[in-house]
């Protein structure tokens, strides 16, 4: 090849190069942040919202939830140590607390999330020969930037059955009549309340998903 037809061919050359590298694209980065859920790992219970008529309720509540989420495998603060912590900042009621932008109290404990719950029912119904004690509540996971993670509703009902079988008809409608009795004078909620958490955060359709520390919550069994 001669050299002017060299010096003519070594720019067209360079030249249809840059054009193709400027051509080339990259592929599209991919946005995975909205495939991404929060995943927290600790929880702070926050004090319990009571619709119901009992005033006891709140604290037997309170104190029943630190167990089932441990459980799924979060880091879940001392609930008793919250509550105290929230009076000292002159949050005392519950509907006040549950007001309060998620991510603030989040912020107070350094925590992940904060589960809201709220008790609809608490009652025993009294119908002469039984007594029928029904719980419900209302529960929301909010992370820590103010999402709502989570959301369910778990109700449950229960009553007395009367199992004797001996002394006739009268003797069976009295010990029912009793039965009833007690069971409204002092209604066992707790049972009822274990059993509606469990299949609210653990075994239900819409559980918690499992936590980071699930594997050793199952070993501590």
């Amino acid at each position: 090849m001669k050299t002017s037809n060299i010096r003519w061919f070594l720019p067209a050359m360079i030249a249809v190069s840059a054009l193709l590298v400027g051509c080339k694209t990259n592929p599209p980065k991919r946005d995975v942040v909205a495939y991404e859920a929060p995943t927290p790992r600790s929880i702070v219970v926050v004090p319990v919202v009571n619709q119901s008529v009992d005033v006891d309720a709140p604290n037997y509540v309170l104190s029943s939830l630190p167990v089932p989420i441990a459980e799924k495998g979060y880091y879940v603060f001392p609930v008793n140590t919250t509550k105290m912590v929230l009076e000292q900042e002159g949050f005392y009621e519950a509907e006040r607390i549950q007001q309060e932008p998620p991510e603030n109290i989040a912020k107070m404990f350094g925590a992940d999330a904060v589960l809201f719950v709220t008790i609809n029912r608490w009652d025993a119904q009294y119908v002469v020969f039984s007594t029928t004690v029904t719980v419900d509540f209302d529960y929301r996971l909010v992370s820590k930037t103010g999402q709502e993670l989570w959301r369910n509703s778990q109700s449950m009902s229960y009553s007395p059955n009367n199992n004797n079988s001996g002394g006739g008809a009268l003797v069976m409608l009295i010990s029912a009549a009793v039965n009833a009795a007690i069971a409204r004078a002092a209604p066992d909620y707790m049972p009822l309340t274990n059993q509606a958490h469990r299949i609210a955060l653990q075994t239900g359709k819409n559980p918690l998903l499992d936590g980071p520390y699930l594997k050793d919550a199952q070993a501590r069994k």
